[in-house]
């Protein structure tokens, strides 16, 4: 009888410590590192070591680089923040092939980052093309995650698409012709077309002039082929195979809390970031002032002061 108390005590040990492993995930330590995925590394950032669970950032694009999200650093005083560069863009390996420029793939190479970094609970914030990532990854794996952030989000391209053109008419007639001709033609690389480009980014993208460092290093080492690839040559020119995306009628299957951000003069626009909002049961809405689809850029304090209003909502509950 005693031997089968010890024995019956010890498995009752086992237990509570596995699944304590199962519910935290294991240490984060600040620093950078690469991980083996197909096609090649990628590189991530770990950057602060608050005692709150983790939150991974998924940046835009596809193929612009995490340096624009720099300003959540700051949610690093309160949890473990992890940037990556998706394969093919910033300080990740290049790619060429396009068979690894769908949205499978990078959906994988989400998996496998999570896995190597031992996330068994963490928070997905994703941005732009981001929120389509991490809209993906939770209807697949959403194990582990605790909440979602959409921030400036993507999930209906045609609605991004029309929302395009609305923005558009808003600028000089001078411009809205010079895109539409030029669309027409396929003069992508006219510089007509691009001086149109770069107005309607300094107006619905990132507003707040002169560009930061951290944008200008983002472009730079943008992986301009993924972006063309699966977008197209710019924001409203969309003709890859993201032209036809479209997840608004899954978003009934988010199960956890999430929170839809967009900037006061978006490419997001409210009014379409609202009806994702209503789709979502329970869903938060939030508008960051003065601030265009780079929400951390332009407004950077208060970008960070309604994410962290959500977190800490979600963990006061707990």
């Amino acid at each position: 009888m005693k031997t089968y108390k010890i024995t019956k005590l010890f498995f009752c040990l086992i237990m509570i410590l596995t699944a304590a492993s199962c519910q935290h995930s294991k240490k984060l330590i600040p620093g950078e590192g690469y991980i083996d995925v197909p096609g090649g590394k990628v590189w991530y950032r770990i950057a602060g070591q608050g005692p709150g669970i983790p939150i991974l950032l998924l940046h835009g694009g596809p193929g612009v680089p995490s340096y624009y999200l720099k300003p959540l650093d700051e949610l690093g005083k309160k949890r473990p923040v992890i940037f990556y560069d998706q394969l093919g863009c910033g300080k990740s390996g290049r790619i060429t092939d396009t068979a690894l420029m769908t949205v499978e793939h990078f959906v994988n190479e989400l998996e496998l980052v999570k896995q190597k970094l031992g996330l068994n609970e963490y928070y997905l914030l994703g941005q732009s093309w981001g929120t389509m990532l991490g809209t993906d990854y939770y209807l697949k794996h959403p194990e582990g995650i605790k909440a979602l952030v959409l921030s400036s989000p993507a999930i209906s391209i045609p609605m991004w698409l029309r929302d395009a053109d609305t923005l558009i008419s808003s600028l000089p007639d001078s411009i809205q012709k010079d895109i539409r001709c030029n669309e027409q033609n396929k003069t992508f690389d006219s510089p007509a077309y691009q001086k149109a480009v770069k107005i309607y980014y300094q107006n619905f993208l990132a507003r707040k002039l002169p560009w930061s460092l951290d944008i200008d290093s983002a472009f730079s080492q943008e992986g301009g082929n993924v972006y063309n690839y699966m977008g197209g040559p710019s924001e409203f020119t969309m003709i890859g195979p993201l032209k036809d995306y479209d997840r608004t009628s899954r978003l009934a299957e988010i199960k956890i809390p999430t929170l839809f951000i967009t900037g006061e003069f978006d490419e997001a626009r409210q009014t379409t970031v609202k009806y994702y909002q209503s789709l979502v049961p329970g869903a938060k809405f939030a508008l960051i002032k003065n601030a265009g689809h780079m929400t951390m850029q332009d407004n950077p304090r208060e970008n960070i002061e309604v994410i962290n209003d959500f977190l800490n909502e979600i963990e006061r509950k707990k």
